[in-house]
């Protein structure tokens, strides 16, 4: 007859196999641990323009040659703003606010096509051009992020902005600017995690 201790024994499993279950188990949490990452949220935002980044952008506004190039051919290179949605158009007035700031400076002193412009009144238009593409991404552990413990989020792309002055359809003045790498890495960290907004809202309470 046999003993309970040795029924017992005779269903355990050997050693190498235990191991190996115990070693499989570990690499499915790691393996799913380190797969929660893709499901941290991201966003992006971008001005639905042809340019892919800002270095399309410039040299589409260098293109631009004042006193030659014409309203017609900017517009065909997409700088139009009953198309384009990067750009608004600017009157007469809008670009006078402009250039308020600068009234303390002689009209020698303005670029040309400035100059002409602001005696030109309403025959000078002008074309304000903002896009930008930018992506936020969630990055980090998934669980601590998910808990509010830890939150990091990279955000990377370009902004462009520029201005384009016209006077009778002709391009007489243009000036970019923008910021052709964005590369922002922001974390914020809460120790009482997912009660980090309820401790915030105690000192409130009490007073």
């Amino acid at each position: 007859m046999n003993s309970p201790n040795r029924n017992m024994e005779s269903k355990r499993l050997p050693r190498g196999c235990a191991r190996r279950a115990v070693l499989a188990c570990l690499l499915a949490a790691a393996g799913l641990l380190g797969g929660c990452e893709a499901l941290l949220p991201k966003t992006a935002q971008q001005t639905r323009v042809g340019w892919a980044n800002f270095e399309d952008a410039r040299r589409t506004i260098d293109s631009f040659v004042p006193y030659k190039t014409t309203r017609s051919e900017i517009a065909a290179q997409g700088i139009d703003p009953y198309v384009n949605p990067a750009v608004i158009l600017l009157s007469f007035s809008d670009i006078l606010q402009r250039f308020a700031s600068s009234s303390a400076m002689r009209p020698e002193d303005f670029d040309p096509g400035i100059r002409d412009c602001l005696t030109s009144g309403k025959r000078c238009i002008g074309y304000s051009i903002v896009a930008q593409s930018t992506k936020r991404e969630r990055i980090g552990n998934f669980w601590l992020d998910s808990l509010n413990f830890k939150r990091e989020i990279d955000t990377t792309g370009w902004s462009f902005n520029a201005l384009v002055i016209l006077v009778d359809d002709v391009v007489v003045y243009t000036l970019y600017g923008g910021h052709p790498n964005i590369r922002n890495h922001e974390v914020t960290r809460n120790p009482l995690g997912p009660l980090q907004s309820w401790g915030d809202q105690v000192p409130g309470l009490l007073r």
